[in-house]
């Protein structure tokens, strides 16, 4: 733990004084951000860091893969991604709904190649939620096609739930993907036909 409090040492004596009006007004207002993220859990893709964002701006869920389960609410077992799209969707009322994919993605290889060892109680059924993904890209699709395809059906996925197709057919929630590559830094759009970059 030395390294995490030195962290937070560091924090409270550079960040937080020049941050403190915000945290104040956040901890009296609440959150309101515009924003909910949906990513990978991977250490090295950090959405506040890629999109500069500040506290109280972004809503964020992260997972293995970045994969958002279909709407299932009479299925058995828990339910934590499909907990914070609803309290994102329905009390935050988020505008924007992303899902942010990665380059070298350990739960995108895990679905094409087999979980790691030693890592089959949850990951296994956790990345069969993107088996679909695998079949649209196809058995000759590489690992970065992939990645795309996940983005793509993570969005779909979203459009099974009936309170965020409401807010999209209502114009309040608009839904997009992206594309970190963390060799480049490069950020792409995911669009229904491949990628395009972000200018």
């Amino acid at each position: 733990m030395d390294d995490l409090i030195e962290g937070y040492r560091k924090f409270r004596a550079d960040v937080w004084p020049a941050e403190r009006a915000r945290y104040e007004a956040l901890a009296n207002w609440g959150q309101s951000p515009a924003t909910m993220i949906l990513a990978c859990s991977d250490s090295r893709v950090d959405p506040q860091t890629i999109f500069g964002a500040v506290p109280g701006e972004l809503f964020v869920l992260r997972n293995v893969a970045a994969i958002a389960p279909p709407y299932e609410p009479d299925a058995p077992g828990h339910h934590g991604a499909s907990a914070a799209l609803e309290f994102g969707v329905k009390v935050l009322k988020v505008r924007r709904l992303v899902v942010i994919g990665h380059a070298q993605c350990g739960g995108v290889r895990a679905l094409r190649y087999g979980p790691p060892p030693g890592a089959s109680d949850f990951v296994a059924s956790w990345v069969d939620l993107g088996k679909s993904a695998l079949e649209a890209a196809g058995p000759l699709a590489s690992v970065t096609e992939l990645e795309a395809a996940v983005v793509r059906l993570s969005l779909q996925n979203l459009m099974t739930f009936p309170w965020i197709v409401e807010a999209v057919n209502g114009g309040r929630l608009v839904l997009q993907g992206f594309m970190f590559d963390i060799h480049t830094g490069v950020l792409t759009r995911v669009t229904e036909d491949g990628v395009e970059a972000v200018a």
